[in-house]
């Protein structure tokens, strides 16, 4: 419990030291929000005018459907990244063997890893998704309750994902490329109707790379809402979250230092 709460604790330091750091430039972060929010309202009016052409479903979600996945993996996208952007780094800290300076510290190394670091850009795609909520769902209860879940297990489990790929490093080289194939995989997974996927598709988006567990699980509750699935999202989210954390300091194990420690103020 108290490793818990001194998890907790450094994550929350991290996110003010970013935030304070973010407002010493408010232009360039007002700018870069707003610009990677209007990037992604564009995608709005593509969907828009497919739906109008269609008059109908596509695999199975309707446009509502579609802007609550999009809403959902935006702002679970944006949470992520700024609270872990330092998720993308993993590969070259281990290769430059600037984890050396991490490790030193009296913290977890991984939660001290991904909090070192914050995306300006994020909190457009944060602000995003709940715009977009508002736009399309209004007062639906329900879909911002599962809104609002999804962007806390969606951001853990863009976490989890981005750790796990990077975390091959240790054991097969650089694995950079890894690392940000996993992180579009999971993108495209989730902006698209779950209907379109079939056969190996499908497994990998309930296993490897658990999509379905970021958005589309969180939209059925949404219109349906089953006490057993939301149980089998929680359990299967913190397990793939555990795993990755196993995993990753089961690597540290084979990590050989490189001799270089960089003084972080």
């Amino acid at each position: 419990m108290k490793n818990v709460k001194a998890i907790f604790r450094l994550i929350g330091l991290y996110f003010r030291l970013n935030l304070s750091s973010a407002m010493e430039y408010r232009g360039s972060f007002l700018l870069q929000a707003f610009g990677m929010a209007l990037s992604n309202g564009s995608f709005v009016f593509f969907w828009w005018i497919a739906f109008q052409q269609i008059k109908g479903t596509i695999g199975g979600y309707d446009f509502r459907d579609v802007m609550f996945i999009w809403a959902a993996a935006s702002s679970a996208y944006g949470a992520s990244h700024i609270l872990f952007a330092n998720m993308n780094a993993i590969t070259r800290l281990i290769a430059t063997g600037e984890l050396d300076t991490f490790l030193v510290q009296p913290k977890d190394t991984l939660i001290n890893l991904l909090c070192a670091r914050t995306s300006l850009s994020a909190w457009g795609d944060l602000a995003y998704g709940f715009i977009l909520m508002a736009l399309t769902h209004g007062r639906d209860a329900a879909a911002w309750g599962m809104f609002l879940l999804a962007i806390v297990i969606g951001g853990l489990l863009m976490t989890a994902i981005s750790v796990s790929a990077h975390t091959f490093t240790f054991y097969f080289g650089d694995a950079s490329l890894v690392g940000n194939m996993a992180m579009e995989f999971t993108i495209n997974f989730c902006i698209y109707p779950e209907g379109i996927y079939r056969g190996f598709v499908r497994v990998v988006m309930l296993s490897l790379i658990p999509t379905s567990f970021i958005v589309h699980i969180p939209l059925k509750l949404a219109r349906n809402f089953s006490p057993l699935w939301l149980v089998i999202l929680l359990a299967v989210s913190a397990l793939y979250c555990c795993l990755a954390y196993c995993f990753f300091y089961r690597g540290l194990k084979r990590y050989e230092s490189g001799n270089l420690i960089i003084t972080r103020m």
